[in-house]
């Protein structure tokens, strides 16, 4: 049965991973309510000022990916239409270290798209570069297959090889907060604190 990383927070992957696998905080959901998403990555790389390789991917991304881009953020790389089609072709989402345009029909079609903003002026289709190849995307290096977990607390990326053990971590954490009451986590956290401050010398005035 295919795991559902969406079962759990990005906050309970914290658990399972270093800060080095979650993505800037710039990169945020376009729109409200914030969608939760998760899927194998597929990478995309855009030259500077250019979107034409996003526009390639939107035609070869498999039903179910999510395709993640490294690019610059002063031409907006999507508008409506691609958005409209990758939708169509089953993508669950656009992660992009850069800017799209035409939000109000995203937002209209409830596509998924985490990046850094809106610009209206779109970039150019002149300039190549290698498709699924690792990327560099909101400061977290993203391999064609690894997972992404984006929601309204930020974006994890999950290498391939390590996912279904976070997931495992993070299901783990979520079970352990869920049966723990709030009086007993506050008594543990009380606890945890003052052996802390104890032990680092702290001493009350």
């Amino acid at each position: 049965m295919a795991v559902d990383f969406n079962a759990v927070s990005t906050c309970e992957y914290a658990d399972a991973l270093p800060r080095e696998q979650f993505m800037d905080y710039q990169i945020r959901s376009l729109w409200q309510p914030v969608p939760a998403i998760s899927g194998p990555a597929f990478t995309v790389k855009c030259e500077a000022g250019d979107h034409l390789m996003l526009h390639a991917a939107i035609y070869r991304a498999r039903p179910g990916d999510i395709i993640v881009v490294q690019a610059d953020d002063r031409f907006a790389l999507a508008g409506g239409n691609v958005c409209a089609i990758a939708q169509k072709r089953g993508i669950k989402g656009f992660v992009l270290d850069g800017t799209i345009r035409d939000l109000s029909e995203v937002r209209a079609m409830q596509f998924p798209v985490f990046a850094r903003g809106v610009i209206p002026k779109p970039g150019a289709k002149k300039r190549v570069s290698p498709l699924n190849e690792p990327v560099n995307c909101g400061g977290v290096r993203v391999c064609p297959g690894d997972i992404i977990v984006a929601d309204e607390e930020g974006i994890a990326v999950i290498p391939e090889n390590e996912a279904n053990h976070a997931f495992d971590v993070a299901h783990a954490r979520a079970k352990k907060d869920q049966d723990m009451s709030l009086d007993a986590w506050q008594e543990q956290h009380y606890e945890k604190v003052q052996s802390t401050l104890t032990n680092l010398g702290f001493t009350e005035k």
